[in-house]
């Protein structure tokens, strides 16, 4: 038992033993001094909680066997019962209730002290057990959520690189095609892509109406470089822009339907955004046109989507891709609806 709990738990903890005692002492308070002898051996034994306790942690630091500590601890006890029972009989001299020590009757009637001092230390090891595990489970939690915050942190910061390497391409063949001005456009909105990510506060979740606007501007680019090429369809309710939505999540979704899907295709493509409430989750649903390919994968885009939404959501979530009987290829995401006054 590594971690100590503050040494005013285990003596609070006690106090319901030393309070047993003392009802069970009212039958005798009628008689005479039985006050006085019953309020020694209460205060006494409150006394030797502390000595006990501190004798109890310095054996679990040790990492003593739990029957060697115990051995100690009913030799210790029974020692701090003697020493009671000598207290005892001090006031009885004082009182001139008898005249000496009589040291063949101190082992005499030790049960109800000594049997409250192995109570204390029973309910120490309990409440010290207890707080301890509270704590380990505490450090494993925040160990677990530190560890899954690197991990979303990390496949965040993925997602630029990837996009940023095809629009240097996409520039790049502008350029060597003497396309200067929609290279200069394209350079523009990339610009304005890159300021409207690095300006995040670091939310691994914000607002759709929040992740609309970095679609908008990604789509800006796409739009630059395929012109007519691209036929664009969204459909979101007004009533859903202040819902929770992952950063970045329908960008990578929508460059790999453009890149791998409408891109290659030589007369335009239709490409359709669909986000709409289904009971009490967000279906988020991304198709497009495309040739299937004969050695089908799910790229960089897709794989960080999946593994994103795995860390925040766990099983509360679902994602499904394939290529449907019309020929296009779609991604259903379905999500837990929450809004962001819930969310904070």
């Amino acid at each position: 038992m590594k971690v100590e709990t503050p040494l005013f738990v285990p003596v609070l903890a006690a106090l319901p033993v030393a309070a047993c005692m003392a009802i069970l002492g009212l039958p005798v308070f009628g008689y005479e001094y039985a006050a006085a002898f019953r309020s020694l051996y209460f205060v006494a034994c409150l006394v030797w909680l502390i000595p006990l306790a501190l004798l109890q942690r310095a054996m679990w630091r040790r990492d003593w066997p739990w029957l060697r500590m115990a051995l100690v601890l009913l030799a210790a006890s029974y020692a701090m019962s003697i020493l009671n029972a000598v207290l005892g009989q001090g006031l009885g001299i004082w009182l001139g209730l008898q005249k000496h020590y009589r040291w063949n009757e101190l082992a005499e009637g030790l049960d109800g002290c000594w049997l409250a001092l192995i109570a204390f230390c029973a309910v120490h090891a309990v409440a010290a057990y207890y707080l301890s595990l509270q704590q380990v489970r505490l450090h494993l939690a925040e160990a677990q959520a530190a560890a899954r915050d690197a991990q979303l942190r990390a496949l965040r910061l993925q997602v630029n690189p990837h996009f940023l390497f095809n629009s240097l391409n996409a520039i790049s063949a502008l350029v060597s095609a003497q396309s200067n001005r929609e290279a200069n456009r394209m350079l523009g909105y990339v610009a304005d892509f890159l300021r409207a990510t690095l300006a995040h506060d670091g939310r691994h979740e914000h607002s759709l109406a929040e992740e609309l606007a970095l679609l908008d501007a990604y789509l800006k680019i796409e739009q630059a470089r395929l012109g007519e090429r691209l036929c664009l369809n969204m459909k979101a309710g007004p009533d859903l822009l202040d819902n929770v939505m992952p950063y970045l999540m329908l960008q990578p979704l929508v460059e790999n339907a453009i890149r791998h899907g409408i891109a290659p295709l030589s007369v335009p493509g239709r490409l359709d955004i669909r986000l709409e409430q289904v009971g009490g989750r967000l279906l988020v649903e991304v198709r497009n046109d495309g040739q299937q390919p004969a050695q089908p994968g799910c790229g960089i885009g897709l794989a960080n989507v999946r593994e994103r939404l795995r860390h925040l959501y766990g099983d509360d979530q679902e994602v499904e891709t394939g290529w449907g009987q019309d020929g296009r290829f779609g991604v259903r995401i379905a999500l837990p609806l929450r809004s962001m006054a819930a969310a904070a």
